[in-house]
């Protein structure tokens, strides 16, 4: 908003300007969008909402509108919020720091993720195993029950044929007491049979017996009428006698003893015969009366027996029934029995797999549980060593920024560093740069603070505020060669009071205790009179000759081409000089790595050819009816990038044939030689960057510049992997006396991203 309104400058002009900042507002506020989707930004950070539309800067008011966006971080409360100031357009971009997610998204796809990832990782898998032992608990819970259900059933099948078999045992003990009682039955009807038998005979027996009676009847009959005729013949001797009497009177008394004797024989036997008579007639009425009552005996015992016997016929049918089903109930209690004792065996079959699916549940359950708590146990072991390798790392980034700012402070009294010149703008440019990237050193200490498992930002903005400090300082000690000498010395004091508090507070780093409490006040006083120095010695006017600036361009890509060529140039030489020193691994190596740097510097001369045809038609459409050294003098800033970025591109492939010579001798480490080959990939970017400046977007060269500066990168990956294989490859057959350890090139890798 400033270069708009303060300073007077055609809108035109600054047209690049709004279109880049219009398409960075479209691209952050789609990535506000995505990333407010995602779970795992949620819970860390508020994420804020852009407007729909990116601020007017053709009016003056869209700043006074536009409302900036704060970020919340989790459990963190907001920081009261500034009123709004109208800064410049540098400003309001520095401002918003939610950028930092995309840098490392692309820091991301280029290197991987960082190590607080592995982190997530191990919490996903502590997740994942917590989530499958509550499953295994749930399904145990689940097979218990469903254990229990069956065994239930099956206990209540068991009961049920049980009570049947009780019930049949019952049945069964029923039938043989009523079979017990019909065969008693059937013994008293087979008693009753056999005394109805004797009986019968007795019967017979009387018969016999009143037969004989009736026959001695008979005769006594006969002999009572043989009795009854000699008395008639008596009676008939005694007429005879008494008649005899009167004939024969001497006989009288012997006839009347005679007579008298045998009527008392004749009473005698008559007596006798009568007795024996009404005995014999007792007998057979007695007799006739037993007859009788043995004959109605006997009717009702022929009637009993009849009975008995349909009984005894019912009884051994009912008998044989109950002998069947006796069979039936023994065969069908069989059966229950064997069912039961399959349904015994089945259930202690799935009692005794139920015990050991619960024993093996448990036995899982516990390893998980042992698996789980040793995961823990790791957990915090890895945790207290990340701690430390996040503390080491941030140690690493201290001394290598130490390095860098002592490398940069030992620059003032370098007499070689004496010829090296810088122009205060770039000054000014490189001394705002160090001081908006104190914000970010700030903010990243504060999140390293918060959480001292994650210092990706806080070692990225420590490398990048050591790399623009030591550039501040260098590029102050070379403004200070061309300023007159009050400001010269002045600036080159405060070139060194900065080197000094930078020192100091990366001094204050390297303890845990006053880490928490270092402070930047100091540092951003001494970068703050650096910039105001350099805004003292900035140029009122243009001082320098139209042909001096002009020819200075040609000259500076002039050199860079020469540098490249000579780079290819020495490139081939250690090739061939490998080939003749090396073999087997080390020349397989060797060659693999030259080759791809060769085409890497293919790659980036044919970039700065593109760029010096794109320069050539960004002058002819510009210049109108000025000559080309006119138009390099009124776009003296442009002219500048250019120079310096040219400068940058030469400088980076000397640096890389340097590193990969010393690579291809071993006496350096891979690391520079992927460090190198990102510097250079940066030199040439800021080359593009510089060259887009003022060219057209439909212009044809500027398509070349882009595809050209798209083949740079992709070279610049297949130097560094073929460095890393190729480093893989040397470690693994033990060729390589030095090793960098694995977090210092990291580190490396970390800080050339993070600074470019």
């Amino acid at each position: 908003m400033t270069v708009h309104f303060v300073l007077g400058l055609p809108p035109d002009t600054l047209q690049g300007h709004r279109d880049r900042f219009h398409e960075q507002f479209h691209s952050l506020k789609n990535f506000f969008k995505r990333a407010s989707d995602m779970l795992y930004f949620k819970r860390l950070i508020q994420i804020p909402r852009l407007p729909d539309n990116p601020p007017n800067f053709l009016r003056a008011s869209a700043l006074d509108e536009h409302v900036k966006p704060v970020v919340v971080m989790a459990n963190e409360t907001p920081e009261e919020e500034e009123p709004p100031q109208t800064e410049s357009l540098i400003e309001i971009n520095n401002a918003q720091p939610v950028e930092q997610p995309v840098v490392e998204d692309i820091f991301q796809q280029t290197f991987g993720p960082p190590n607080g990832l592995m982190i997530d990782d191990r919490d996903l898998q502590i997740e994942n195993l917590k989530k499958e032992v509550e499953m295994l608990r749930a399904e145990l819970e689940k097979i218990k029950l469903e254990a229990q259900k069956y065994i239930m059933q099956l206990k209540g099948q068991i009961n049920t044929l049980e009570a049947e078999v009780e019930e049949q045992r019952k049945q069964k003990q029923k039938a043989l007491v009523d079979n017990e009682q019909l065969r008693d039955e059937l013994e008293s009807l087979r008693k009753q049979k056999l005394d109805s038998e004797k009986k019968e005979g007795v019967l017979m027996e009387m018969e016999k017996k009143v037969q004989a009676t009736e026959v001695r009847y008979n005769k006594l009959k006969e002999k009572h009428n043989e009795l009854i005729n000699v008395h008639a013949g008596l009676l008939r001797k005694n007429a005879d006698t008494a008649k005899q009497l009167t004939v024969s009177q001497q006989n009288q008394e012997e006839v009347a003893r005679i007579k008298e004797q045998l009527e008392f024989q004749m009473d005698q036997v008559k007596r006798e015969s009568e007795i024996k008579l009404e005995d014999h007639t007792f007998q057979i009425e007695q007799l006739k009366s037993e007859v009788e009552s043995k004959k109605e005996e006997l009717v009702r015992l022929q009637q009993s027996l009849g009975n008995t016997e349909e009984t005894a016929s019912a009884l051994s049918s009912k008998l044989a029934a109950l002998e069947a089903e006796k069979d039936a109930l023994q065969s069908l209690l069989t059966s229950k029995e064997s069912e039961l004792l399959s349904v015994k065996n089945v259930a202690q079959e799935t009692e005794s797999l139920f015990n050991q699916e619960q024993a093996k549940r448990v036995s899982e359950i516990h390893d998980l549980n042992e698996k789980l708590d040793k995961k823990t146990a790791d957990e915090q072991k890895l945790y207290q060593k990340m701690l430390e390798d996040q503390f080491n790392i941030i140690q690493g980034t201290v001394r290598e920024a130490e390095n860098i700012i002592q490398d940069a402070v030992s620059k003032l009294d370098d007499p070689l560093h004496i010829r090296c010149t810088s122009s205060p703008d770039y000054l000014v440019h490189r001394a705002t740069g160090a001081i908006d990237s104190l914000t970010s050193l700030s903010n990243g200490h504060a999140k390293y603070i918060k959480n001292m498992t994650d210092a990706s930002d806080f070692v990225g903005s420590l490398a990048q505020f050591a790399h623009l400090a030591a550039d501040t300082i260098v590029n102050g000690s070379a403004t200070s060669h061309l300023a007159p000498p009050d400001h010269g010395d002045r600036l080159v004091d405060s070139c060194r009071d900065c080197g000094s508090q930078s020192l100091l507070y990366l001094n204050e780093l390297k303890d845990k205790q006053s880490l928490k409490g270092a402070d930047l006040t100091n540092v951003r006083r001494t970068l703050q009179n650096i910039l105001g120095l350099g805004e003292e010695l900035r140029p009122k006017s243009l001082d320098i000759k139209q042909e001096e600036l002009g020819d200075m361009v040609d000259k500076e890509m002039a050199a860079t081409s020469a540098a490249i060529e000579d780079a290819v140039r020495r490139i081939q030489e250690m090739m061939n000089q490998a080939r003749k020193d090396s073999s087997g691994v080390k020349l397989e190596v060797n060659e693999r790595i030259l080759n791809s740097c060769t085409d890497l510097m293919k790659a980036i001369k044919q970039l700065v050819i593109t760029s010096t045809d794109l320069q050539k038609e960004i002058v002819e459409s510009g210049r109108g009816a000025a000559t080309t050294q006119q138009f390099y003098a009124k776009n003296s800033r442009w002219t500048e990038g250019l120079i310096s970025a040219s400068k940058a591109v030469g400088w980076g492939a000397t640096q890389l044939v340097e590193s990969a010579d010393k690579v291809v001798l071993h006496k350096g480490k891979y690391e520079e030689l992927i460090v190198g080959s990102h510097e250079i990939a940066a030199s040439t970017a800021q080359l593009v960057a510089a060259s887009k400046v003022k060219a057209e977007k439909d212009s044809k060269n500027l398509g070349k510049l882009q595809q050209c500066s798209r083949h740079v990168n992709e070279m610049a990956g297949k130097v560094v992997a073929s460095t890393r294989s190729g480093q893989e490859q040397i470690e693994e057959k033990g060729i390589v006396p030095h090793v960098c350890p694995g977090w210092e090139c990291k580190i490396s890798l970390i800080l050339m991203a993070l600074t470019f």
